[in-house]
């Protein structure tokens, strides 16, 4: 009996590349439109998946390449440029073997996709580590000191996490433009979109500052911070201008705005 559409949608649906191709041979003389579009469906799916994979297989060989087989750290930091809340920065420690599906620049992915990813990169990283410089640290010291101060704690904290595990630290990968924090360095512009343990890292960074965010707006909730996270939106400037500074701003980031700390 032959199969109906709706059961040969399922199938292909669910299929991989063996199992399409031998299903495309089996319907090819099927004139149906509906067939001839769930066949075009899934060469589409299994073409995205080919796709991804091929990405992500660049991100993990990428990155093997720079750690010349060894064991290597990926950082990345967030949340440099908002007027609001600490910097932060994400150390991951990743294996070749599970590779986490879907890692990737936390600025192409949703909210709730950075979540998922962040759990499961907590769940298989060898090591991984979240460092924070507060407000007043960044007002006192100014930028520079803070991402060099909390990259530094970052690896300090992942070399003690390998030495735990009777292994050590081969490279250091580092985003954006060198900061000579370590002979290991290597610097990767844009390295979040190239090289996964530095993509994780944006991520449990991004996921972690951003809930944080979102508690400071239940402390404070004129400033919108679990929509804006800190950044200078036009609504968050005005609030600033009518209700001034909270603990949780960088004063030395909004002197155009107000001088005045109300809290």
């Amino acid at each position: 009996m032959a199969q109906t559409l709706a059961e040969i949608r399922e199938a292909l649906k669910v299929a991989n590349r063996a199992e399409y191709e031998a299903l495309a041979r089996a319907l090819a003389a099927d004139e149906r439109k509906g067939v001839k579009a769930a066949l075009k469906s899934a060469a589409r799916r299994l073409a995205a998946e080919d796709a991804e994979a091929a990405r992500l297989n660049g991100m993990y060989s990428f990155q093997a390449k720079l750690a010349g087989g060894g064991i290597a750290v990926g950082l990345d930091e967030v949340g440099r440029g908002p007027v609001a809340g600490p910097l932060a920065i994400g150390a991951v420690v990743l294996p070749d073997d599970p590779r986490v599906e879907g890692v990737n620049d936390s600025k192409q992915l949703s909210a709730e996709r950075r979540e998922e990813i962040a759990a499961v990169v907590r769940e298989v990283a060898i090591a991984w580590d979240i460092e924070y410089i507060q407000p007043q640290e960044i007002d006192e010291h100014g930028m520079t000191w803070a991402l060099r101060t909390a990259n530094l704690r970052a690896i300090a904290a992942i070399e003690e996490q390998l030495s735990a595990k009777g292994t050590s630290l081969d490279a250091v990968l580092l985003d954006g433009n060198a900061q000579h924090l370590d002979a290991r360095e290597v610097n990767i512009v844009k390295g979040d979109g190239k090289c996964a343990s530095i993509a994780a890292a944006s991520i449990i960074a991004k996921v972690d500052r951003d809930a944080l965010m979102c508690r400071y707006a239940e402390q404070f909730p004129h400033y919108g911070f679990e929509s804006n996270k800190g950044y200078a939106s036009a609504e968050h400037i005005e609030a600033i201008k009518q209700y001034g500074l909270s603990p949780v701003h960088r004063a030395s980031f909004c002197r155009a705005w107000t001088q005045e700390t109300l809290f």
